[in-house]
């Protein structure tokens, strides 16, 4: 789905499109009416951007999402795009640029999973393998997954098992191991490199997050996340991930005060009064603008 750039300013009119990237059971918009990313496409467009929102699958692995994203990026038909992506689709964005390195100009990670959530962690532990309580989890991941592609228009393989999976910690190092820990630090809690090279292709790499999992009392979805974030004990988290797992390139912050649903403005911009988040994917477009991106 693509919103037309507007034609008040050129704050974030970027050199190269930008392409939203939705994260676990997620979507581009349901309905025409409802959006993943809450009125950010909008603001992004009003003062200058070209901006897709990508549509992949509601529920599957990083590596298939990333496959389907990929050749989403190469009907858009654009030379290059800046992905911008959500949660899971981090990880599906990076396997993306694996694949077709020539046509993104650069990946920024909203609240990411680059290293695992200890939430998915748990969550699998209590699941066990090859029972009737697994297959009945993915029968309703897939079921909700094909309903939500009908209200958004879209048709796209889904897989939950293989969604949770591909979120906790060890196969997160695996994938980091299959993308070369680009953008990663493999040893600590340090960020990577800015700049990466796919053989010719130089790509940029950010990232930001939050570290406040209960920002606003009216929100309903600050209760669960305030729940689960209990899993991460002392470390910094969103309520889905650690800081420490949210870096890629270069960290634009990690001290944001948002949840992981506050980082795409859900549930409709109920947030913090400390931090926009609209504001950030602006910002972050006027500094990929200024990049000659």
């Amino acid at each position: 789905m693509m919103m037309g750039a507007a034609q008040a300013g050129s704050y974030t009119k970027t050199k190269y499109p930008i392409l939203l990237v939705h994260g676990f059971a997620g979507f581009d918009n349901l309905g025409g009416l409802i959006g993943y990313f809450h009125t950010i496409p909008y603001n992004l467009a009003r003062s200058g951007a070209t901006v897709e929102v990508a549509n992949v699958s509601f529920v599957h692995s990083s590596w298939d999402r990333g496959q389907q994203l990929e050749e989403y990026i190469d009907c858009l038909g654009y030379p290059k795009v800046n992905i911008m992506a959500h949660g899971q689709g981090a990880p599906t964005a990076r396997v993306a640029t694996h694949f077709n390195s020539c046509h993104v100009a650069s990946v920024t990670s909203i609240d990411g999973i680059n290293k695992g959530s200890k939430v998915a962690d748990i969550v699998r532990g209590v699941i066990p393998p090859d029972t009737p309580i697994e297959g009945g989890v993915d029968v309703i991941a897939r079921a909700a997954g094909s309903l939500v592609d009908v209200m958004a228009g879209n048709s796209n393989p889904q897989d939950g098992m293989q969604a949770l999976d591909a979120m906790t910690s060890p196969d997160m190092l695996e994938l980091n191991n299959d993308l070369e820990w680009r953008g990663v630090s493999p040893e600590n809690c340090d960020s990577g490199d800015e700049e990466v090279w796919y053989g010719d292709d130089l790509v940029k790499l950010y990232s930001w997050s939050g570290r406040s999992p209960v920002t606003n009392l009216l929100d309903p979805s600050d209760a669960f996340l305030g729940v689960t974030s209990l899993v991460f004990g002392h470390e910094r988290n969103d309520g889905f991930v650690s800081s420490c797992s949210s870096k890629l390139g270069k960290v634009i912050g990690t001290h944001y005060s948002m949840n992981h649903l506050d980082a795409i403005n859900h549930l409709f911009a109920v947030r913090s009064l400390w931090t926009n988040p609209v504001s950030l994917y602006r910002s972050q477009a006027n500094r990929l603008k200024k990049e000659g991106l």
